[in-house]
């Protein structure tokens, strides 16, 4: 390790991250974007409803390859389609709304 110490990243941090977004959208008005274990679709999805208006891709880069993220993006495309959703905007903060 360069810098001498580890950290944690990946799937591992995701609950905490999603919370951190959750909770940052309730807060603030700016976009967030959203990091932390997105490893497909369905972790992408999670991340925007609640409430990041972008997300990054970083450690399942290295252990899927960069055809993850066409995956991931197909993915998130025929969720909104699957809803009736016209663009992933509609669905930014959607857990937050009653």
């Amino acid at each position: 390790m360069s810098n001498r110490i580890g950290g944690l990243s990946g799937p591992s941090v995701k609950p905490i991250a999603v919370r951190c977004v959750y909770e940052i959208y309730e807060r603030v008005e700016l976009p967030i974007i959203g990091c932390g274990g997105i490893v497909n679709w369905c972790d992408a999805v999670e991340f925007i409803l609640a409430g990041a208006t972008a997300i990054q891709i970083g450690t399942a880069v290295s252990t899927k390859g960069p055809d993850i993220f066409s995956s991931i993006a197909h993915g998130v495309d025929n969720y909104l389609k699957s809803k009736g959703f016209r663009n992933i905007g509609e669905i930014v903060g959607l857990s937050h709304r009653k």
